[in-house]
Order: structure tokens, then sequence, then C-alpha cells
């Protein structure tokens, strides 16, 4: 799937819908990978994802935590930065391993850094900025991935 978002409320918007979508909070974990370069909306579409499970507070950018939890209810969404980490082995401090369970979702942006230290993606969501806004490609890579993303079409747009 393919979107163009005019501005940041577009692409928060479709974090608002994506989650909306998401499987039950019982189901089995969830990977999305965020890919762009700086700037390309990566963290607002997180912003718009969690925003809509009720996480109310301040939704940074983990750019130097590496890792943000956020409880919502039953689930907890891990987002999580990779954009410092220079070598994937880093990823063992973390504790990623205590977060790949059933009631989580991990959001991951430069996940092209965690090597293969990462469970692989559900979704993938590309990012791309341009003059006119950003363009944004989903693609599933999984069963679940593939419930998911069919779920999404199927959802009026709007967020929010």
């Amino acid at each position: 799937m393919r979107t163009h978002a005019r501005t940041a409320q577009d692409t928060e918007d479709l974090g608002w819908r994506l989650a909306r979508a998401r499987p039950a909070a019982d189901a089995a974990l969830a990977v999305l990978y965020l890919s762009g370069e700086l700037g390309a909306g990566k963290t607002t579409f997180a912003r718009g994802f969690l925003r809509a499970l009720g996480v109310a507070g301040a939704v940074p950018s983990p750019t130097y935590t590496l890792l943000e939890l956020y409880p919502v209810g039953a689930l907890t969404v891990a987002h999580v930065d990779l954009y410092r980490v220079r070598d994937a082995e880093e990823l063992e401090s973390l504790g990623l391993r205590d977060w790949a369970r059933n009631g989580h979702v991990w959001l991951v942006e430069w996940p092209e850094r965690g090597g293969t230290r990462l469970p692989p993606a559900d979704l993938t969501l590309a990012f791309a900025a341009g003059a006119a806004g950003h363009d944004i490609e989903v693609d599933a890579r999984s069963t679940l991935g593939e419930s998911w993303l069919a779920r999404l079409q199927g959802q009026p747009h709007g967020g929010g």
C-alpha cells in the first residue's frame, strides 16, 4: 500500500489508523520496521500510533535512550530507535528479548542497523520525504502483517 502524507497530521493519522487496525493485544509479537532518512516521518507516525492506543504524554524520538516502553492496557509498545547504533551487538544491552512476546508491538526506527538481532518484520513502512510531503509505502512481510494490512485498507481514512 502506498500513501502520500502532505502534512505531519496526515502521517500521524496513518499511525492512528494502523494502530486501530492492529491484531488483538494477546496476539503474537508484532514487529513494524520504520525506514527512511532523518525527518521522513518515522517518529511522527509512531506518535500517531501511540496516541490511538491512549498514550497522552509526550512521545519523543528515543534517539538517545534507544528504547521507550509504553504500557497501554494489556499491550506494551516498544518504540526503538537504532539511529545511534553502530554495531548490532549493542542491542544485547537493551534487553529487547524481554519484550519479544505476546501482547507486544515493536516500532523499530532504523531497523537496518539491528542486523539479524531483530525479529523479522510483520510490516515494513518506508518513508521518503519530498518537497510536497512524505511518501509512505506499507508492505506486509508475514501472515500477521497481511491480515493487519487488509484490516487497515478496509478502514475509512482519518485519525483521532
